[in-house]
């Protein structure tokens, strides 16, 4: 099993249910982006940040049945939540792993909206830009999300929030 298997299980102990895919995505990219020890490859795609390793490591991980995928049907789409089976926590409990503490970062992701929190990975994507440039990239790639000048300074505080 390779460690970037084992950060993930470890994740996952620690946040139990994450519902939706693109909020997966949203929330480990952030994480990464704030310092945490998680090495998913990100290219830049339709909903922000995006790595195909972590969709191929999730599908790995539910094959191994190390975590569970349940489809939900809401009335007009699919989402998906993601939870550790116990044999995913027994088999965690060989390991040790040298992760930080995430439970206080899980805690204010867990809560905001996916579309919230694609706007926050999508200002860490851009963070080498100067802020107004940021804000301006925002309303450029991302337009028909009418992100508002509130979410833009609400994502602006949960990043320092992440970060200091």
């Amino acid at each position: 099993m390779l460690s970037n298997h084992i950060k993930l299980m470890h994740f996952f102990s620690e946040a139990g249910i994450v519902a939706g895919r693109k909020k997966l995505q949203k929330i480990i990219y952030i994480l990464q982006a704030c310092g945490m020890p998680f090495e998913e490859k990100y290219a830049f795609h339709k909903f922000g940040p995006y790595s195909e390793e972590l969709s191929l490591r999730m599908e790995e991980l539910c094959n191994l049945g190390f975590i569970e995928e349940n489809k939900i049907i809401k009335s007009n789409y699919t989402q998906y939540q993601y939870a550790m089976t116990e044999e995913g926590a027994g088999f965690l409990e060989q390991f040790t792993h040298d992760m930080p503490e995430l439970h206080p970062h899980i805690d204010l992701l867990q809560h905001e909206s996916a579309r919230f929190l694609e706007l926050v990975a999508t200002m860490l994507y851009f963070r080498d830009l100067p802020r107004l440039e940021v804000a301006e990239k925002i309303h450029t790639v991302k337009p028909k999300q009418n992100y508002t000048e509130k979410e833009l300074e609400d994502a602006w505080a949960l990043i320092a929030k992440l970060t200091h």
